[in-house]
């Protein structure tokens, strides 16, 4: 299905659809119609975000490009976007998160392909205990026999069919939410920084001298972390009443509304449970299926982008890229892997309103993964109906491809490529989801950057999850795992009101879920799969391509930006071609720009 929309010059639509004229591309808003006015919003952000509370731009929302002219990201765009879609469409209140959906999906099919295939578990105990575990063992029993594993065939048996109940460290489970759906209710506070590991009082009774009775309290510091460590260490040395021990004293210390290293105790022992109990794969699927819909998850994602720069800066320089690259092009093409909602591009089509002599041709083809049931591509061509939309809006000619397939399966057939049009291909932050090497002998992930070089693109961009939790082995793949959710834990406590329920949700839905599917599931059903971006620049360069410079004025952009709005430990720092930002020098997440070589 494809979405045409060819405005005339100086057309703008208004609530009915009719044509007025004097476009506003400037406007701020959401009006009766649906659309936007130019009344500044009674909801605005503040430097945090992108506008003080009277609804102004700050200074630092503002630059100058190299010609002069004044060069604005219009994020704001993305938020009012968002909005919109709260206001207007009451699906989003019934229907679950499109990515959690979708990446479920991928997981129990994957699994079952392990079951058939492969002729044994995905997510078994027996890739729980590690590399050190024999076929021989008879049994084993943790915590009081809670999990269990017996070798005959009708224990096989029963381990296949059973699902173990994860026992939750605490029973206080989020209220829910009875607010409205507009995003700007409250301002974001600042907090001072806490360390990641806290100390916490415990009394203690030591040796007591002859004739007294009295107890010393001494103060205990609990190093979370490195419990969680030993914990992991135990499973792989295949010590059940280690592990026991360790979990009952992680969970003295676990609080779902505690501190950072608090919360992050919280899901790893849920995760560690599921691996024990041998079925983190069906407890990753049932994630998806609880009732929350994907309103709430969109306004907690609209937390995160207030508490962190992260997609913010990806936008400003892939967007400014292609901004740049198509200067005179009268028809663009824009290849999206992992388009999702299409948060991406409405500060872009915004920007493509305002070119001097009038917006080119933009024909966006949306490619995510299918979703369950019987209409595999509806959320993807129902992100192509918001996009025409906006398009329609802000007086950009407009088409629409939807692809909604195993990217691995696509095809060049399937793009519909016209040379006549400038192509570029984008995919931030989704490619760690893509299967690798060490699942499947022919890589997928290779198989899509082969695609890639295909299309023969002007300009290929990257943005990557950096993280080197991916290991084959669990202590391994654990360790980094624990440094890498510390760091996104310790973010939200510096820019995030612990009370804050959009935080405690994004928690439980975004990092939990991550959590569960790299600590508790194996083989294909491990969707999380994130690589380093060095490890990503030699993929690329055995698929064909060479890596471009960045553009300079983007880059200044993105640490001003970075420098001037948000919290004093964001970075932004460059490795060769790469633009990289992170948390109190950790590196989270990289971009860079390519073409075939």
């Amino acid at each position: 299905m494809q979405y045409h929309h060819d405005p005339s010059p100086s057309n703008t639509v208004d609530g009915d659809g009719s044509c007025l004229q004097d476009p506003s591309p400037l406007a701020a808003t959401v009006g009766g119609d649906g659309y936007y006015s130019q009344d500044p919003s009674p909801l605005a952000v503040d430097g945090n975000g992108f506008y003080d509370q009277d609804g102004h731009p700050s200074p630092s929302a503002v630059t100058a490009d190299s010609d002069g002219f004044e060069n604005q990201d219009h994020y704001d765009s993305v938020l009012k976007f968002l909005t919109q879609m709260l206001m207007e469409e009451d699906e989003l209140q019934v229907k679950p998160c499109m990515l959690n959906e979708c990446l479920s999906l991928q997981a129990t099919e994957r699994s079952l392909y392990d079951v058939l295939v492969n002729n044994q578990p995905a997510n078994s105990l027996d890739s729980f205990v590690g590399a050190t575990s024999s076929e021989d063992s008879s049994s084993i029993t943790i915590c009081g026999g809670y999990y269990s594993r017996k070798r005959s065939p009708d224990r096989e048996e029963e381990r296949g069919t059973k699902m173990a109940t994860v026992s939750d460290p605490e029973s206080d489970q989020p209220e829910p939410y009875d607010e409205d759906l507009l995003l700007y209710d409250h301002e974001p506070q600042q907090f001072s920084s806490t360390a990641l590991a806290k100390k916490m009082n415990e009394s203690s009774k030591r040796g007591r001298p002859r004739g007294k009775k009295n107890t010393i309290t001494q103060e205990i510091v609990v190093d979370l972390r490195d419990l969680l460590t030993q914990c992991a260490q135990a499973i792989t040395n295949n010590n059940p009443s280690s592990v026991c021990d360790l979990l009952t004293r992680i969970k003295r210390h676990c609080n779902l509304n505690g501190d950072s290293t608090e919360r992050l105790a919280y899901y790893f022992v849920i995760a560690i449970e599921a691996r024990l109990a041998g079925n983190g794969a069906e407890v990753y699927r049932a994630a998806s299926l609880k009732k929350i819909s994907a309103a709430q998850i969109l306004k907690a994602y609209h937390a995160y982008l207030m508490s962190c720069p992260f997609h913010r800066m990806s936008n400003i320089l892939a967007n400014g890229s292609i901004e740049k690259l198509s200067k005179g092009a009268h028809k663009l093409h824009i290849i999206d892997f992992g388009i999702l909602y299409g948060f991406q591009w409405p500060c872009f089509i915004k920007n493509l309103s305002m070119r001097a002599g009038g917006p080119p041709t933009l024909h966006i083809t949306g490619i995510d993964l299918p979703q369950p049931g019987f209409r595999p591509a509806e959320r993807v061509q129902e992100t192509g109906k918001r996009l025409a939309k906006y398009c329609k809006r802000f007086n950009v000619p407009f088409k629409y491809t939807e692809i909604a397939k195993k990217w691995e399966e696509i095809t060049i057939d399937d793009l519909n490529i016209n040379r006549s049009e400038l192509t570029v291909v984008n995919s931030v932050n989704r490619m760690h989801n893509i299967l690798d090497e060490t699942v499947i002998e022919n890589s997928p992930r290779d198989a899509v950057l082969q695609l890639i070089r295909q299309i023969n693109p002007d300009m290929f961009i990257l943005g990557i999850l950096n993280g080197t939790h991916n290991a084959p082995f669990l202590l391994n793949r654990f360790r980094e795992a624990l440094f890498h959710f510390s760091t996104m834990f310790d973010i939200f406590d510096n820019t995030a009101a612990r009370e804050s329920k959009e935080r405690l949700l994004y928690e439980q839905e975004v990092f939990g879920r991550e959590v569960m599917n790299v600590v508790a599931c194996e083989g294909t059903a491990r969707v999380e799969r994130p690589e380093g971006y060095k490890q990503w620049q030699s993929r690329n360069v055995r698929a064909g391509f060479k890596q471009v410079p960045l553009y300079r004025d983007k880059v200044e952009e993105v640490k001003s930006k970075v420098r001037s709005n948000y919290h004093k430990d964001f970075l932004v720092d460059e490795d060769g071609k790469w633009i990289l930002q992170g948390w109190k020098g950790r590196v989270l997440f990289a971009c860079s720009l390519w073409k075939p070589a």
